[in-house]
């Protein structure tokens, strides 16, 4: 039946829709204005109202964990490839991911607070420890590079990101952070 807009009320088959509007409007708007960006502007940009927001995501975690998880799809494929660079493109996308999407950075934080058995940042560590040996072996990077290096510089680029005022050329920046030259 018609509502008084015109609109048809399509319930339950537009459930799948909604979810997808969604998490492509939490996406782009948690890019632009970070994790705390109102949810209300989420469902608006999305097309959809505060309630199947809620009906999908019941908590802002909720939805930056399936948002975020895309990310993590994304890092585990390239931790998949079995050449030896495979860890110089992890960590430019993760860098990439950082320095235009720290809301990524907020929802680990986020986790960690509220979901004690959260295990990003362990997912994470596993990614790094599976390619930086063949990054060293092949002499792609510095052969005393560690995985805590690399795990401490994903939060010193996080407080860059931060941090970075005016028009500071932020990914030149945190580029910086962890060197891959193998050279000391």
């Amino acid at each position: 039946m018609p509502t008084p807009t015109g609109r048809v009320n399509r319930g339950p088959a537009a459930a799948a829709g909604n979810r997808r509007a969604i998490l492509a409007a939490a996406r782009r708007l948690f890019a632009e204005h970070g994790y705390n960006v109102p949810l209300h502007t989420i469902a608006r940009e999305a097309g959809t109202g505060q309630g199947t927001l809620y009906r999908h995501f019941p908590t802002r975690l909720d939805l930056a964990l399936a948002v975020f998880e895309t990310h993590f799809a994304e890092l585990t494929a390239i931790a998949r490839d079995a050449a030896p660079d495979a860890f110089v493109r992890l960590w430019s996308h993760l860098l990439d991911l950082v320095v235009e999407e720290s809301a990524f950075i907020e929802m680990f934080i986020d986790a960690r607070r509220s979901m004690p058995g959260y295990d990003g940042g362990h997912r994470l560590r596993v990614l790094v420890e599976e390619t930086l040996p063949r990054a060293q072996e092949a002499g792609l990077v510095a052969a005393g590079l560690t995985t805590a290096d690399v795990l401490l510089a994903v939060r010193m680029a996080y407080g860059i990101v931060v941090t970075t005022e005016g028009d500071e050329d932020v990914r030149a920046v945190v580029a910086g952070v962890l060197p891959l030259d193998p050279t000391p």
